[in-house]
């Protein structure tokens, strides 16, 4: 038996759309990372003003791996700008130990504390997006979990 030929409409792009693909891209001389963590707040998200009077909300996520007797917790602080007045408010209601999914971007700085050898590092992580997998309802009296859009 012989089954049917599909015919697919061609697709008519640009000579910028082949040159986009091939050739030129955001990041060539860029790099950038990108974390997903799965944890629990450590804290209520709190609000922190910034020296040019804007609102920041910076909040840490721990994060647990291994076998139970050899169990390890990670700690990650996370800032977002996010300025979506209802999102904000979503985000500061959280407890702590609210299960969450953050997906963030990453920048390790270095730098030099006097009097040591070693330079020192730190992760910093942006949020992009938060998902609330499992709020923690004993401190909370039970409300929804849908972020306002």
């Amino acid at each position: 038996m012989q089954r049917p030929i599909l015919s697919l409409p061609s697709l008519r792009l640009s000579p910028s759309t082949y040159r986009t693909f091939a050739t030129s891209s955001p990041f060539r001389n860029s790099s950038f990372a990108k974390m997903t963590l799965i944890g629990r707040l450590a804290a209520e998200p709190e609000i922190v003003p910034t020296s040019t009077g804007r609102e920041l909300i910076r909040y840490a996520i721990g994060t647990t791996s291994g076998a139970k007797e050899n169990q390890k917790t990670n700690w990650f602080k996370v800032t977002s700008f996010d300025e979506n007045p209802g999102r904000r408010e979503y985000l500061l209601g959280l407890s702590k130990g609210s299960l969450v999914y953050v997906e963030a971007d990453a920048r390790l700085n270095s730098f030099q504390v006097d009097g040591e050898e070693r330079p020192r590092s730190t992760l910093e992580l942006v949020q992009r997006s938060l998902q609330v997998l499992n709020r923690n309802r004993a401190a909370e009296g039970g409300e929804g979990d849908a972020p306002p859009e």
